[in-house]
């Protein structure tokens, strides 16, 4: 469905973040993009979705291609009207409308009044607490509460390829495994196709059919996601785990991240 292909991506003329990355996304997976802060995972998405123009960043080389056409250098209005659409991280709510408000402009761009009424019932289904807050204003619900309404808001869009940056972010343990869960749900039940950036890999890859690690701009590794589990770098690095299952202390991981050393 999605295939980046040696994609350098220069903020401001001057700043080189994506360095030739390359990934694909088939039709109705979930695949995870991990790394560290600073790695490139989210330009990566905002490459995707067009919104790198809005922080002067573009692609200068390499393409992008969606369901066979490209789309590199289209705005970002119309790559999400082909179907492509982004959770930004931080949970950009609409602070002053409501919960239903919030919704419905995330369907803004469809002429369905009966498929928005049926997929507002859906959000509502995979979210029963937006049922209670749907008069309330986004600006005072719940920091979950918040990461529910923008992934709700998104399929309003009724996306084909979904992109989702760190939904779990500042979120308690049990609400995070319950975000996830949903997010499971909708590419079971919906068939949505899922790129997800996160940092917490493990729950990532515990929902993920695929996984790639970016570092410096480019992807490192690469694989199914079981077999990203079951890496004795991954787990030391991404997961925290030595030996035995022993977690790892911040010294050795300092080191292994000097040692850099990518290879099943």
């Amino acid at each position: 469905m999605l295939q980046l292909n040696n994609i350098q991506v220069i903020y401001s003329d001057v700043i080189l973040v994506l360095k030739g990355l390359s990934l694909g996304v088939p039709e109705g997976a979930i695949v995870a993009l991990l790394g560290a802060n600073g790695a490139g995972k989210t330009t990566t998405l905002k490459a995707i979705s067009g919104l790198l123009k809005t922080e002067d960043g573009k692609v200068t080389d390499g393409s992008i291609d969606f369901m066979g056409r490209r789309i590199d250098g289209l705005d970002p209005e119309e790559i999400c009207r082909r179907g492509i659409v982004q959770v930004m991280e931080g949970r950009k709510v609409l602070e002053s409308l409501t919960v239903e408000e919030n919704l419905r402009i995330g369907g803004y761009t469809r002429r369905d009044p009966d498929g928005m009424q049926r997929d507002m019932q859906t959000v509502f289904e995979y979210f029963p607490r937006l049922v209670e807050r749907r008069a309330q204003l986004a600006g005072y619900l719940s920091g979950g509460e918040q990461q529910m309404l923008v992934i709700g808001r998104a399929l309003m869009a009724k996306p084909k390829l979904l992109l989702l940056d760190e939904p779990s972010l500042g979120l308690a343990p049990l609400l995070v495994r319950e975000i996830f869960e949903i997010i499971r749900k909708i590419n079971a039940e919906r068939g949505t196709t899922i790129l997800l950036v996160e940092q917490n890999a493990q729950i990532a890859l515990g929902i993920a059919h695929y996984g790639y690690i970016v570092e410096n701009g480019r992807i490192v590794l690469d694989g199914p996601a079981d077999r990203l589990r079951g890496n004795r770098d991954v787990r030391e690095f991404y997961l925290g785990l030595g030996e035995a299952g022993r977690r790892k202390s911040f010294r050795e991981i300092k080191f292994y991240k000097r040692r850099k050393r990518w290879v099943f």
